[in-house]
Protein backbone atom coordinates (compact mmCIF):
# COMPACT_ATOMS: atom_id res chain seq x y z
CA UNK A 1 0.00 0.00 0.00
CA UNK A 2 1.09 3.57 -0.68
CA UNK A 3 -0.43 7.05 -0.38
CA UNK A 4 -2.61 8.54 -3.08
CA UNK A 5 -0.18 10.99 -4.66
CA UNK A 6 -0.79 14.38 -6.25
CA UNK A 7 2.19 15.66 -8.22
CA UNK A 8 2.21 19.45 -8.43
CA UNK A 9 4.78 21.98 -9.58
CA UNK A 10 5.20 25.21 -11.55
CA UNK A 11 7.18 25.42 -14.77
CA UNK A 12 7.98 27.86 -17.55
CA UNK A 13 6.53 27.57 -21.04
CA UNK A 14 9.54 25.48 -22.05
CA UNK A 15 9.35 23.16 -19.04
CA UNK A 16 11.94 24.65 -16.69
CA UNK A 17 11.54 25.00 -12.92
CA UNK A 18 14.76 26.93 -12.20
CA UNK A 19 17.36 28.96 -14.07
CA UNK A 20 20.30 27.19 -12.41
CA UNK A 21 20.68 24.18 -10.12
CA UNK A 22 20.49 25.15 -6.47
CA UNK A 23 18.93 28.57 -7.09
CA UNK A 24 15.39 29.56 -6.19
CA UNK A 25 13.08 30.81 -8.92
CA UNK A 26 9.51 31.96 -8.25
CA UNK A 27 7.31 31.23 -11.26
CA UNK A 28 3.75 31.21 -9.90
CA UNK A 29 1.69 34.34 -9.38
CA UNK A 30 -0.19 35.00 -6.14
CA UNK A 31 -3.45 33.44 -7.37
CA UNK A 32 -1.73 30.19 -8.32
CA UNK A 33 0.18 30.17 -5.05
CA UNK A 34 -3.11 30.45 -3.13
CA UNK A 35 -4.42 27.48 -5.13
CA UNK A 36 -1.32 25.49 -4.19
CA UNK A 37 -1.72 26.30 -0.50
CA UNK A 38 -5.38 25.28 -0.63
CA UNK A 39 -4.31 22.00 -2.23
CA UNK A 40 -1.73 21.46 0.51
CA UNK A 41 -4.48 21.71 3.12
CA UNK A 42 -6.33 18.73 1.55
CA UNK A 43 -3.38 16.33 1.89
CA UNK A 44 -2.01 14.52 4.92
CA UNK A 45 1.59 15.04 3.84
CA UNK A 46 3.71 17.19 1.55
CA UNK A 47 7.03 16.01 0.12
CA UNK A 48 10.05 17.56 -1.60
CA UNK A 49 13.59 16.44 -2.27
CA UNK A 50 16.68 17.64 -0.45
CA UNK A 51 17.65 19.73 -3.49
CA UNK A 52 14.55 21.86 -3.00
CA UNK A 53 15.34 22.26 0.70
CA UNK A 54 18.89 23.40 -0.04
CA UNK A 55 17.85 25.77 -2.84
CA UNK A 56 14.59 27.22 -1.51
CA UNK A 57 14.56 26.59 2.26
CA UNK A 58 10.76 26.09 2.01
CA UNK A 59 8.26 26.05 4.85
CA UNK A 60 5.72 23.69 3.17
CA UNK A 61 2.96 25.10 5.36
CA UNK A 62 -0.48 26.56 4.63
CA UNK A 63 -0.19 30.32 4.94
CA UNK A 64 -2.17 31.94 2.13
CA UNK A 65 -5.50 30.23 2.92
CA UNK A 66 -7.26 28.77 5.93
CA UNK A 67 -6.61 25.08 6.49
CA UNK A 68 -4.48 22.48 8.31
CA UNK A 69 -0.76 22.14 7.71
CA UNK A 70 0.24 18.85 6.05
CA UNK A 71 3.04 16.75 7.46
CA UNK A 72 6.33 18.02 5.92
CA UNK A 73 8.49 15.22 4.49
CA UNK A 74 11.74 15.31 2.56
CA UNK A 75 13.70 12.72 0.59
CA UNK A 76 17.29 13.06 1.77
CA UNK A 77 19.38 10.02 0.91
CA UNK A 78 22.54 11.24 2.66
CA UNK A 79 21.04 13.40 5.44
CA UNK A 80 22.24 16.74 4.09
CA UNK A 81 19.30 18.63 5.61
CA UNK A 82 20.62 21.81 7.33
CA UNK A 83 19.99 22.02 11.05
CA UNK A 84 18.82 25.65 10.67
CA UNK A 85 16.30 25.06 7.86
CA UNK A 86 12.73 26.35 8.16
CA UNK A 87 11.30 22.83 8.13
CA UNK A 88 12.92 22.07 11.48
CA UNK A 89 11.06 25.07 12.87
CA UNK A 90 7.61 24.05 11.60
CA UNK A 91 4.80 25.63 13.68
CA UNK A 92 2.88 22.37 14.16
CA UNK A 93 4.59 19.24 12.85
CA UNK A 94 8.13 17.88 13.28
CA UNK A 95 9.93 17.22 10.01
CA UNK A 96 10.03 13.67 8.66
CA UNK A 97 13.10 12.68 6.64
CA UNK A 98 13.17 9.60 4.41
CA UNK A 99 16.77 8.49 4.07
CA UNK A 100 18.72 5.46 2.92
CA UNK A 101 19.95 2.64 5.12
CA UNK A 102 23.54 3.80 4.46
CA UNK A 103 23.10 7.34 5.83
CA UNK A 104 25.30 8.46 8.73
CA UNK A 105 24.02 7.44 12.19
CA UNK A 106 25.84 10.44 13.69
CA UNK A 107 24.03 12.82 11.35
CA UNK A 108 20.75 11.07 12.16
CA UNK A 109 21.34 11.73 15.86
CA UNK A 110 21.95 15.44 15.17
CA UNK A 111 18.75 15.77 13.13
CA UNK A 112 16.72 13.85 15.70
CA UNK A 113 18.05 16.15 18.41
CA UNK A 114 16.76 19.06 16.29
CA UNK A 115 13.30 17.44 16.25
CA UNK A 116 13.26 15.42 13.03
CA UNK A 117 11.87 11.92 12.62
CA UNK A 118 14.13 9.72 10.46
CA UNK A 119 12.62 6.98 8.29
CA UNK A 120 15.22 4.65 6.79
CA UNK A 121 14.53 2.57 3.69
CA UNK A 122 16.73 0.62 1.31
CA UNK A 123 18.58 2.46 -1.44
CA UNK A 124 17.98 1.93 -5.14
CA UNK A 125 20.61 1.11 -7.76
CA UNK A 126 21.74 4.76 -7.73
CA UNK A 127 22.39 4.75 -3.94
CA UNK A 128 19.36 6.96 -3.37
CA UNK A 129 16.20 6.36 -1.38
CA UNK A 130 14.05 3.76 -3.10
CA UNK A 131 10.93 5.86 -3.65
CA UNK A 132 8.33 3.05 -3.80
CA UNK A 133 9.69 1.67 -0.51
CA UNK A 134 9.56 5.16 1.01
CA UNK A 135 5.93 5.53 -0.08
CA UNK A 136 5.05 2.22 1.55
CA UNK A 137 6.73 3.35 4.78
CA UNK A 138 4.86 6.65 4.74
CA UNK A 139 1.55 4.85 4.25
CA UNK A 140 2.27 2.64 7.25
CA UNK A 141 3.08 5.80 9.22
CA UNK A 142 -0.40 7.17 8.48
CA UNK A 143 0.21 9.31 5.37
CA UNK A 144 -2.56 8.17 3.03
CA UNK A 145 -2.68 11.29 0.83
CA UNK A 146 0.54 12.94 -0.27
CA UNK A 147 1.33 16.07 -2.28
CA UNK A 148 4.69 15.97 -4.08
CA UNK A 149 6.08 19.39 -5.03
CA UNK A 150 9.55 18.60 -6.44
CA UNK A 151 12.28 19.24 -7.38
CA UNK A 152 13.37 17.78 -10.69
CA UNK A 153 14.86 14.52 -9.39
CA UNK A 154 11.79 13.75 -7.30
CA UNK A 155 9.35 14.76 -10.07
CA UNK A 156 11.15 12.51 -12.55
CA UNK A 157 11.37 9.58 -10.14
CA UNK A 158 7.68 9.81 -9.20
CA UNK A 159 6.82 9.62 -12.88
CA UNK A 160 9.39 6.95 -13.73
CA UNK A 161 8.10 4.68 -10.95
CA UNK A 162 4.47 5.41 -11.88
CA UNK A 163 3.59 6.62 -8.38
CA UNK A 164 1.60 9.75 -9.24
CA UNK A 165 -2.20 9.49 -9.33
CA UNK A 166 -3.00 13.10 -10.16
CA UNK A 167 -1.18 16.05 -11.74
CA UNK A 168 -1.68 19.73 -10.96
CA UNK A 169 0.64 21.69 -13.23
CA UNK A 170 1.10 25.47 -13.19
CA UNK A 171 2.50 26.95 -16.40
CA UNK A 172 3.89 30.46 -16.10
CA UNK A 173 3.87 32.65 -19.25
CA UNK A 174 7.63 33.00 -19.58
CA UNK A 175 10.64 31.21 -20.98
CA UNK A 176 13.49 30.08 -18.72
CA UNK A 177 16.75 28.52 -19.84
CA UNK A 178 17.77 26.20 -17.06
CA UNK A 179 16.68 23.16 -15.07
CA UNK A 180 13.86 21.14 -16.63
CA UNK A 181 11.19 19.64 -14.38
CA UNK A 182 11.61 16.24 -16.03
CA UNK A 183 15.18 15.10 -16.58
CA UNK A 184 16.58 13.05 -19.43
CA UNK A 185 15.60 9.75 -17.78
CA UNK A 186 12.99 8.03 -19.92
CA UNK A 187 9.68 6.76 -18.56
CA UNK A 188 6.46 5.40 -19.98
CA UNK A 189 4.10 8.41 -20.05
CA UNK A 190 0.66 8.10 -18.46
CA UNK A 191 -2.67 8.85 -20.10
CA UNK A 192 -4.38 12.01 -18.82
CA UNK A 193 -8.05 11.63 -17.85
CA UNK A 194 -10.56 14.19 -16.59
CA UNK A 195 -8.40 17.07 -17.78
CA UNK A 196 -9.39 20.51 -16.47
CA UNK A 197 -7.71 23.75 -17.50
CA UNK A 198 -8.13 27.12 -15.83
CA UNK A 199 -6.40 30.48 -15.68
CA UNK A 200 -5.37 32.05 -12.38
CA UNK A 201 -3.94 35.49 -12.95
CA UNK A 202 -1.36 35.13 -15.71
CA UNK A 203 -0.80 31.41 -15.04
CA UNK A 204 -2.44 28.41 -16.66
CA UNK A 205 -3.35 25.48 -14.40
CA UNK A 206 -3.79 21.99 -15.85
CA UNK A 207 -5.28 19.29 -13.65
CA UNK A 208 -5.68 15.64 -14.65
CA UNK A 209 -5.88 12.12 -13.31
CA UNK A 210 -2.93 9.98 -14.41
CA UNK A 211 -3.66 6.49 -15.73
CA UNK A 212 -0.70 4.14 -16.07
CA UNK A 213 -1.21 1.38 -18.62
CA UNK A 214 2.09 -0.51 -18.16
Amino acid sequence: MRPKITLTYAQSLNGCIAARPGERLTLSGLEAMRMTHALRATHAGILVGIGTVLADNPRLSVRLVEGPHPQPIIIDSHLRCPLDCHLLQHPVRPLWICTSAQASPERQAELEAAGARIIRVAANAHSRVDLPLAMAALYQAGIHTLMVEGGAEVITEVLRTQLADRLVLTIAPRFVNGVHAITHEQFIPPTLHNVVQQHLGADTIIEADLIWTN
